[in-house]
């Protein structure tokens, strides 16, 4: 799945991301890149607005993960089961989040445990920047699960 086609798929199905003018920089099984502008995303201090941070660091693993289970598993959902998202800077200008991928054993464990019981569990970790320095940090539960009825394309 390329850059274009996850901004497409998140564009249409997750309205949050037009909200947010998310872009969708780059989109492969090493990384997902994202970046936001600040005017949509503000607070009352002229900085990004917390949830803002959370949803783009959320929005990043969210599709490292659909990007990856394009091939392996195309018809499963998937959802975020619990985050946490630590603010080391206020942000005033744009903003990057960056999701890496796992360790090969977590993702072996879970592709594993996809295949076997319909159903896996992977923690992903996000670094979300601005001017160059990391201004949070964020890690995720995803939980993806194959269900026999189709799911959005």
């Amino acid at each position: 799945m390329t850059a274009a086609e996850l901004a497409a798929y998140m564009n249409t199905h997750i309205p949050l991301t037009r909200a947010m003018a998310v872009e969708v920089v780059e989109a492969n099984e090493k990384c997902v890149r994202l970046t936001a502008p600040l005017a949509p995303n503000l607070n009352h201090r002229k900085t990004a607005f917390g949830g803002s941070v959370a949803s783009l660091a959320m929005l990043s693993g969210w599709g490292w993960l659909h990007v990856r289970l394009a091939e392996l598993a195309p018809r499963a959902r998937v959802v975020i089961q619990r985050q946490e998202t630590n603010y080391l800077a206020p942000i005033d200008d744009v903003f990057e989040s960056v999701c890496g991928a796992p360790s090969n054993v977590a993702w072996q464990r879970f592709s594993r445990a996809l295949g076997e019981r319909g159903r896996g569990r992977l923690e992903l970790k996000a670094e979300i920047y601005s001017h160059g320095r990391v201004a949070a940090t964020f890690r995720g539960l995803y939980v993806a699960a194959v269900h026999e009825r189709a799911t959005p394309p």
